[in-house]
């Protein structure tokens, strides 16, 4: 497969999958806004906090509140990682494979763009009154990443496109744990109280974990702890950190054609490191060196693992 193409589907599926999780960055916030008591502060610059977007929002806003933050977040269009400056990127991308991928993928990135250009139009306001239009930007990406598993061939583009949305949702699900963070750096009067209990409900809610968490502890606490080993060291849920690493690892094996944990390139390496520590770390040792050193640490990896990937099978065709 020429390197222009794995690239693009490579791009095309880390976009869709960043838009869903900028929204879920949102809704995480809007859920905390709903389930707090009245006269609480509202916070959002932790969501800026995780992003780690803080210095260009400052250079082009300065101000956090819920409106500046929204617009940079959602539609802003000199922002890269905003949801309206992905979804541009991912049908641009799906534009330049239109005869590799499917055509129902082509039209449902196509789709997802023109819903979110639509709903720039609107005010602002009425999306911090509900939380439909970040609703509608998930489902659309579930139903893009329904559409290509089951209209594309499973061969190498499949699986570069698979490898891009799994690396990106295991960073952005790192960096939705780094939220709560964020949120109690300040001060830690709440934890153990109702609120801590809300904001870490707030947190599974926004990872579409709530459900499962709650069949996986068999019971009805929500404990910190347990939260963070689910989101991070599950090997079943599919958007744990490790799940997606591992599903992530055999993806490219199946792309390079070697046995799992055999390692021929960087990339295959660096991602087989970062799985093997995720296999046999505990929640103790994560917890004893630090939450967030250790997201950090893996946000970190993760990139590499990017840059990697991007050296060793997209810089590969010579120029015209």
């Amino acid at each position: 497969m020429l390197s222009r193409v794995a690239d693009s589907i490579y791009w095309l599926n880390r976009y869709v999958e960043r838009a869903e999780n900028v929204a879920r960055f949102i809704d995480v916030n809007l859920n905390l806004l709903l389930d707090s008591p009245p006269g609480s502060e509202q916070q959002w610059k932790p969501i800026l906090e995780t992003t780690g977007d803080m210095e260009i929002f400052q250079k082009r806003y300065g101000q956090f509140d819920a409106e500046t933050v929204l617009h940079f977040l959602t539609f802003d269009p000199g922002y890269r990682s905003s949801i309206f400056s992905c979804l541009l990127s991912a049908r641009d991308n799906a534009r330049s494979v239109r005869e590799i991928i499917s055509s129902e993928m082509w039209e449902q990135v196509n789709e997802f763009y023109m819903m979110v250009r639509e709903a720039s139009k609107q005010p602002l306001d009425s999306l911090l009154r509900s939380s439909n239009f970040f609703d509608a930007v998930k489902q659309a990406s579930h139903l893009f990443e329904g559409i290509m598993d089951s209209t594309m061939s499973h061969g190498e583009g499949w699986h570069f496109g698979q490898v891009g949305r799994l690396l990106e949702r295991a960073d952005k699900t790192s960096r939705i744990l780094d939220v709560k963070y964020f949120i109690l750096l300040p001060s830690v009067d709440t934890v153990g109280t109702a609120m801590d209990e809300i904001q870490w409900m707030a947190l599974l809610k926004s990872a579409s974990a709530y459900e499962m968490y709650r069949k996986h502890q068999g019971d009805h606490r929500i404990s910190p702890s347990g939260v963070a080993e689910f989101l991070m060291l599950d090997p079943d849920f599919p958007r744990a950190i490790r799940s997606c690493l591992l599903q992530a690892q055999g993806c490219l094996h199946q792309i390079t054609g070697t046995p799992l944990r055999t390692w021929r390139n960087p990339a295959e390496r660096s991602l087989g490191k970062l799985c093997a520590e995720l296999d046999y770390i505990t929640i103790e040792e994560i917890i004893d060196r630090g939450l967030h050193e250790f997201l950090n640490d893996v946000q970190i990896q993760v990139n590499e693992i990017g840059h990697h990937l991007f050296d060793t099978f997209f810089l590969m065709d010579s120029p015209a």
